[in-house]
């Protein structure tokens, strides 16, 4: 009866293969894998034809089920366990779309990350797993976008004290320890484990990202980022003086009693994508990214040196999922993902402009709020919002209103000194406008 087996195997090669890994090879009639995995078992496979898939994985699935078709079993191998971060679930998922009638038997061999960790002598029941090993990523840069491929390493970094991370030839440690300067972790630790069970095998034990940056590592290796915990600040309620804003006009920024009620009226989702137009110095963009760790915020700002202030606040907070661009909306907002949630601070003399095309755009259940401190943007929101909400469309006018808003008026006032006692200085009242778009 032909069989399908997923063998994971290590570099030690035969003699640390269990006696039913060695049996289902022996009697195979296919065995894929890599070239190097192919050489540890051609001894031992003299019955089977061997198929290389280095560079050909795509090939896999179709070389498995015509092999099984012709009553063949069949065995491929991998390197260490195929389910930590190898290649069994996207083969069984491809196996299983075109309907192979044979359950699939995983072999597992004791993964990298446990050898890794046994050489370095560290518990790693706590970490993170995560990969670089990928195509080339280029180096990583502050306000990198998600399709960066070091963007869900760097993500999983900044929010986990330890991470273990596959890395690849060009996306390798010395890469890695760039990426951490550039976002700020350069305290981090960095320990390599290169070639695993080969007689050149290499470790290091917790290097700075200054003395990795520079270094060649061979290859294969894997690594694990570890930082100390740190105080650090909140992700929300942040004082208005935690940010750099631009002089002599301190204040031009969302007010932190404006930004609390803003950012809740937000309802940010933890993977939320995030619009802030007329970033400012971008507090609230920056608060929302801390909201929405697994989500991203695009910015926007027309003036430079309010641009620069951002774009340094951000830094400062080591933000990975924040990306800023210098310019007036709606300008670049085309190449911006569909947002579940956008900010309009300043709109440049744009706003109704801006609201239809962003109502256009953002997502079912997806919420625009706005700030303003004048009637006539207060009046010209509300305007468009209600030609927005009454749009002569038949169909939709069937349907429950696709559009609903409110406003808010926020006065708050602050407490000053007045020789040996407090007085109260109110603030410019602001009004909060909430729109929620239907599902």
């Amino acid at each position: 009866m032909s069989q399908c087996t997923l063998i994971g195997i290590l570099d030690e090669g035969w003699s640390e293969l269990g006696e039913r890994a060695r049996d289902r090879i022996r009697h195979a009639g296919l065995i894929i894998g890599a070239a190097r995995t192919l050489d540890l078992v051609r001894p031992h496979a003299t019955d089977a034809r061997l198929l290389d898939m280095d560079g050909a994985l795509a090939q896999v699935p179709e070389w498995t089920r015509s092999a099984l078709a012709a009553g063949q079993s069949v065995v491929i191998l991998a390197t260490g366990d195929p389910f930590c971060h190898g290649l069994a679930p996207w083969l069984i998922g491809k196996l299983e779309a075109s309907h192979v009638k044979h359950d699939i038997e995983t072999l597992p061999a004791p993964s990298t990350l446990q050898q890794a960790f046994a050489r370095w002598k560290k518990p790693w029941q706590d970490v993170r797993i995560a990969s670089c090993h990928s195509k080339d990523a280029g180096e990583w840069t502050f306000g990198a976008p998600p399709a960066h491929g070091l963007y869900p390493l760097m993500q999983a970094i900044a929010q986990h004290r330890r991470v273990f991370a596959f890395t690849g030839p060009e996306n390798d440690p010395a890469r890695l320890a760039r990426a951490l300067m550039t976002a700020g972790f350069g305290a981090a630790r960095l320990s390599v484990a290169c070639r695993l069970g080969l007689p050149d095998e290499t470790l290091y034990q917790e290097l700075p990202p200054e003395k990795a940056a520079t270094m060649r590592f061979p290859h294969p290796n894997v690594v694990l980022v570890e930082r100390d915990a740190e105080a650090g600040s909140p992700a929300f309620g942040l004082d208005d003086l935690d940010y750099l804003q631009r002089a002599p006009e301190k204040g031009l920024i969302t007010k932190q009693e404006a930004r609390a009620l803003s950012l809740a009226k937000l309802a940010l989702k933890p993977d939320a994508i995030v619009w802030d137009i007329g970033a400012g110095s971008g507090s609230m963009g920056i608060e929302a990214a801390r909201l929405a760790p697994f989500g991203h915020v695009w910015a926007i700002e027309k003036n430079a040196d309010d641009a620069a202030n951002a774009r340094a606040n951000a830094q400062r907070f080591r933000l990975v999922n924040y990306t800023l661009s210098e310019g007036k909306a709606p300008d670049g907002l085309a190449d911006w993902p569909d947002p579940d949630a956008v900010f309009i601070g300043g709109s440049g003399g744009e706003l109704a402009a801006l609201i239809q095309l962003i109502l256009a755009r953002l997502r079912p259940h997806g919420r625009l709020v706005m700030n303003f401190v004048t009637l006539e943007n207060l009046a010209t929101a509300i305007d468009t919002l209600k030609q927005a909400s009454t749009q002569e469309d038949n169909a939709e006018r069937q349907r429950k209103q696709s559009i609903q808003w409110d406003v808010v008026q926020l006065q708050a006032s602050r407490s000053q000194p007045i020789l040996n006692m407090q007085r109260m200085a109110a603030q410019n009242p602001v009004w909060i406008v909430t729109t929620r778009k239907a599902g």
